[in-house]
Parts: structure tokens; sequence; C-alpha cells
């Protein structure tokens, strides 16, 4: 492979790595093992049978457990251990047969850190965004979702083999998505715990009431509450006596 077609196999690998390594085994050892691609060297067990097989059964797990409402939370919780260090062996592993002139013990590390990475940045929006989707009541959403992200690590992988520069357009596409969904996942799950931590805050009347009292909506009810006990306390203490 050249430079090009070897870092479009290393993000690819590893993007596709952060929303399903097994995914990505089964399509990358696939391809190679059928003659469709040559995959680098260290990337060749990828199309043992075995890997295969191993590999699809796992995925034959996590294909249902991702469909799951709550399951698959837990999964990616799980799978943050599994899918980052995925992401950077997929990586070092599509440079390790090119020379561009620099030690390759070199590249390599920058293959490692900047494959995690990626794995990191595309698990952490699948994850965060299916956490988001769970707290809708119906399960249908979540699913679909799922079978969407089932499509795009395909479509990637591919994308990323055999159509480099369209990939690159794809990835820089998602990269900008991701800069622009993660604040708004972190922002969305704060808010979701922050309603059980503090109920009150999503009673309307109280809410109306805080308006005209003047107080600010970002005061915990909680501690109005604590003051208001304390000024009823004081209120209901008897007068010190008349001084003759």
């Amino acid at each position: 492979m050249d430079a090009i077609s070897s870092l479009a196999l290393a993000l690819g690998a590893s993007w596709a790595s952060g929303i399903s390594p097994y995914a990505a085994v089964l399509v990358l050892g696939g391809l190679d093992l059928l003659g469709f691609v040559d995959l680098p060297s260290s990337l060749e067990t990828l199309a043992s049978p075995m890997v295969l097989f191993i590999a699809g059964v796992l995925y034959f797990f996590e294909f249902f457990a991702d469909k799951i409402p709550g399951v698959d939370t837990v999964n990616d919780f799980i799978h943050t251990f599994i899918r980052v260090p995925a992401g950077s062996f997929m990586a070092s592993g599509a440079v390790s047969d090119l020379d561009v002139g620099i030690s390759p013990e070199l590249v390599m590390v920058l293959a490692l850190i900047g494959g995690g990475a990626v794995a990191l940045s595309s698990h952490a929006t699948k994850a965060g965004g299916r956490a988001i989707v769970n707290t809708s009541p119906e399960p249908f959403s979540n699913i679909i979702i799922s079978f969407i992200e089932d499509v795009m690590v395909v479509a990637g992988l591919l994308l990323s083999i055999f159509q480099p520069v369209v990939f690159f357009a794809s990835f820089a596409v998602f990269a900008l998505f991701m800069i622009w969904l993660l604040p708004k996942i972190w922002r969305g799950i704060r808010g979701f715990f922050g309603r059980y931590r503090d109920p009150a805050a999503n009673v309307p009347w109280r809410r109306e009431a805080w308006r005209q009292d003047g107080a600010s909506l970002d005061e915990s009810p909680l501690a109005l509450e604590a003051s208001m006990s304390d000024d009823a306390a004081f209120d209901d203490e008897a007068p010190p006596p008349a001084r003759s």
C-alpha cells in the first residue's frame, strides 16, 4: 500500500473499531481472505479463519445487545476498554509496512496514539449519543440508530480501502459533527442526572414562583426550601420581652 492508502486504512480501521471492533475485524479480515485486498503484514492475522470465527461470535452478541436500551449503554461502558486499544492496534498495523523516511518505531508510536484517539472519539460519540437516546421511552429510535451505525462501519471501511479520498472527506465531516455534538451530549447527560439530583426543579409552578420572587433559576430548590424553613422558624419565635 502507498502512503495515502495506508493512512486511510489506519483512520478507517481505528474509527470503525471505536464503534464495533468485531465488525471491523470481520470486514477487513473477510476482504483479505476473499482476495479483495492485501492487508499489511501486521494485519494479516485478521484473515485467519479462527480469528474471523471468534469475531463473528462476539459480533453476534454485540449486535443484539446494542439494540436493547440500557443494555447498550452497559455494553458501551465495558467496551471502552476494548474499542480504544483495538483502534490503536488497527492503526499501528495499517502503517507497519509504511516507509516515510523516519524511524519505524516513531511511526508505530504515532499510529498507536493517533489510532487510540480516533477510536476514543468515535466511541465517545456513539456511547454519549446512545445515552441520550435511551432517555426516550420508546425503543425504536435506539434500534434504528444501531442499524445506521452498523451500515456506517461497513461503508466507512470500504471507502477507506477502495476510495481513500472520499473517505478523507467523509472523515472530515465526521470530525466536525463530533466537535459540534459532544458538548451537546455532555450538557444533555448533565441535565438528565441533574433532574434526578434536584427533582423539584422540574415542577412548573415552583419555577414560576421563583420567577415572581425574583429568584435565580440556577439556585437549587433544595437550598431555597432550607432558606424558607429557616425564615419560618425565625418568624415563629416569640418576640423578646420588653425591658422596663
